[in-house]
């Protein structure tokens, strides 16, 4: 078994509109572990998901971040999608004029059967061509397992979708893509309690069926229940102030920020 992590943060720093909102953030997440990041707003958490991802918008400046020993940041964000760097977001956009199947059948083959995906994925392999039946039976089967109205799959992706639904859509993506790395933005905010246990269910079932590397953003305890954390870390500034098991998630639930800032920032200070 390699040592090698599967994501390995190294001292990055990152701007977002000339604002520097990471400021020196170091991080390792292995394969099978599940890591929550926990902090008020603006202190760097959508960022780092963002910077990871590859979005143009987020620049770093400084720092490494690798995957599987591989620098991602030489990657463009398709090729690190195409790796198994996986984000569901927190406000899910509608595509007008493309179907759920149509996008969901884009990104599958692009992601095991794409000759730039052959070319770089060291983790899938898949054999075979790409065939749009057993695609159709794959997504049948996860909008099963999921629990997802199969009539979504004709209509356009997230056009008029309830919050719920949208939700639905991202674990729907991830259980097709089977992501090396899942990043979840906040994926609870909005979720009625049905709706959060149809998809906190489906989040932990794959992140564990798949040995998946996952980074969880939340404010809250509730999605936790399903996803269960190895790791619990607290931003602040830009950095993370304290690396924790997860009974850090239990004091921040009990006692709020300005305890655990009090209790562990100031004290090692």
């Amino acid at each position: 078994m390699s040592d090698t992590p599967l994501l390995a943060i190294e001292d990055l720093h990152v701007k977002v509109a000339e604002k520097e909102i990471l400021k020196g953030l170091t991080l390792s997440l292995n394969r099978g572990e599940v890591h929550v990041l926990l902090g008020q707003n603006g202190t760097g958490k959508s960022t780092l998901a963002y910077a990871i991802a590859g979005h143009p918008s987020y620049k770093v400046t400084q720092g490494r971040i690798l995957l599987d020993g591989d620098d991602l940041l030489a990657m463009a964000a398709d090729e690190r999608a195409r790796r198994g760097v996986f984000l569901a977001f927190q406000s899910p956009v509608a595509v007008p004029g493309v179907s759920v199947a149509n996008f969901l059948r884009t990104a599958y083959q692009a992601r095991f059967h794409g000759a730039a995906a052959k070319a770089t994925d060291k983790t899938v392999g898949q054999a075979g061509g790409f065939s749009v039946i057993e695609f159709q039976k794959k997504l049948m089967a996860a909008m099963k397992g999921l629990k997802v109205d199969p009539a979504l799959a004709t209509r356009y992706l997230n056009d008029g979708f309830s919050g719920g639904e949208k939700k639905q859509m991202e674990i729907l993506q991830m259980s097709l893509l089977r992501p090396t790395l899942a990043m979840l933005d906040e994926t609870d905010s909005g979720l009625d309690l049905d709706k959060l246990h149809v998809v906190g269910e489906g989040a932990g079932r794959l992140a564990q069926e798949y040995n998946m590397g996952v980074l969880v953003i939340t404010h809250y305890k509730r999605l936790l229940t399903y996803i269960k954390p190895t790791r619990a870390h607290l931003l602040l500034d830009g950095k993370i102030a304290v690396s924790m098991g997860p009974e850090l998630v239990d004091e921040l639930e009990e006692k709020g920020f300005d305890y655990l800032k009090a209790t562990y920032v100031t004290k090692s200070a």
